[in-house]
């Protein structure tokens, strides 16, 4: 379950009466749309149906097998969040824009490099000016995946930006490989490896070009800089030596 202060209320008046539940707003989102895959005690802050969340008041049984034909809540609360409206308040409202408008930033400035300057990464600060700019608002009721090429949209004729990938070739020298190649295979897709005959590795990882800053950072980190790295230009001619 969620705590009480991260859920939104949804409600569904019908046959004359109110019910009430409390759930995570992007759930009751997901939910209405049909595109919720999830666990439902894990995104409600409590098992229960409400006539009134505010003040704790339940409804009677009768009234939840007239409307809905069963008493239970996990049957229940479904329903009413995908045929009720879901309820936020002000500051709720205010609270959700500010996460979506700081995930949508990093979200951009991990993905995203600037073509005019070799696609080097967007720093998330000239991202977050360059959407004040451009007067872009985040919706805090819709998902960060749906406004991002909408955020791009109003981005492109402030700043140069694209979303692109790199590929990274990396040769960690031995000393560095067993406990190096475990972290930087998982940074992103691993395209090719190979392990050398002295104990190196070479690796060939592809990620969101955003990223390149923080992942020669990790490089180096675990490497105390010793690893070599080099862009590959051309996928299709990928090899490891």
């Amino acid at each position: 379950m969620i705590p009480l202060d991260d859920a939104v209320t949804a409600r569904l008046e019908s046959h004359g009466e109110r019910f009430e539940v409390l759930i995570d707003p992007d759930a009751a989102l997901e939910i209405k749309r049909g595109e919720f895959e999830g666990d439902l005690e894990d995104v409600i802050a409590a098992e229960d149906v409400f006539e009134n969340a505010s003040r704790g008041d339940r409804p009677a049984e009768a009234d939840l097998e007239e409307v809905f034909g069963t008493t239970d809540p996990l049957e229940i609360i479904p329903e009413v969040v995908e045929r009720g409206e879901i309820q936020i308040t002000a500051e709720q409202r205010k609270e959700m824009e500010e996460q979506k408008h700081n995930a949508l930033i990093n979200k951009i400035a991990r993905n995203a490099v600037n073509p005019q300057m070799d696609n080097a990464p967007h720093p998330p600060e000239r991202i977050e000016r360059a959407l004040e700019e451009a007067g872009f608002s985040v919706d805090p009721m819709e998902p960060i995946e749906s406004q991002v090429d909408d955020a791009l949209d109003a981005l492109r004729p402030v700043i140069p930006i694209r979303f692109d990938e790199i590929t990274v070739a990396v040769n960690v020298p031995a000393d560095y490989a067993g406990s190096a190649q475990a972290k930087i295979r998982q940074y992103g897709d691993l395209e090719r490896e190979e392990w050398q005959a002295d104990g190196s590795w070479i690796g060939v990882v592809t990620f969101p070009a955003g990223m390149q800053n923080d992942f020669y950072d990790l490089v180096n980190e675990e490497t105390s800089g010793e690893a070599e790295t080099s862009i590959v230009k051309e996928k299709d001619d990928l090899k490891t030596r």
